[in-house]
């Protein structure tokens, strides 16, 4: 028997940028909100989630859209990010690269194996794609999101500023090698 979760390549229309603009802004929020202030999360928000964004983000060509869906209804996602120069040296050549820009299940899906599920994906899209690494950044203190990215044997290079409205937060920088590279 099969399993219900299906993970699959998003399509650049109205549709999925809408059903992405929804979840974007309700994962962050659920991942966020208790951390930071409501004027902040609110400015951040506006600036990175609605459909006209998600459709410009869909329609850009470095970018790469997997979408959880379990029966019908999207419950994660991941934003990728090909030929990425996060976490390099100025002018060092960002080719085969992939960030992970964002990672997000619903909160209902936490712990279920959703994120690891995307995970895999992510990973196996980038042997495909015969990258030598991905990378991320995430929240210095986002333990839970650390320890997951940790399993899948992710390592910190580094770190960098992530201004989320007013607030000038850091991230920490990961990278995994893909095997052969």
């Amino acid at each position: 028997m099969s399993s219900p979760l299906r993970i699959s390549l998003a399509k650049a229309n109205a549709v999925t940028a809408a059903q992405l603009a929804d979840l974007g802004r309700r994962t962050f929020l659920d991942t966020f909100a208790a951390t930071n202030t409501a004027a902040d999360m609110e400015a951040y928000l506006n600036e990175n989630f609605g459909p006209d964004i998600q459709l410009a983000e869909l329609q850009d060509r470095e970018n790469t859209f997997l979408l959880a869906h379990m029966q019908a209804e999207l419950v994660g996602y991941a934003k990728l990010h090909d030929n990425s120069t996060l976490g390099l040296p100025e002018g060092q050549d960002a080719a085969g690269r992939l960030e992970i820009e964002r990672l997000y299940v619903r909160d209902d899906w936490q712990g279920t194996g959703l994120g690891a599920a995307l995970m895999r994906g992510i990973l196996a899209l980038a042997e495909q794609l015969h990258c030598s690494a991905v990378v991320l950044g995430v929240w210095e203190k986002n333990e839970r999101a650390r320890a997951f990215y940790q399993r899948f044997g992710f390592r910190e290079i580094g770190q960098h500023e992530f201004r989320l409205g007013q607030d000038v937060q850091t991230d920490l920088i990961l990278r995994k090698g893909m095997a052969g590279r």
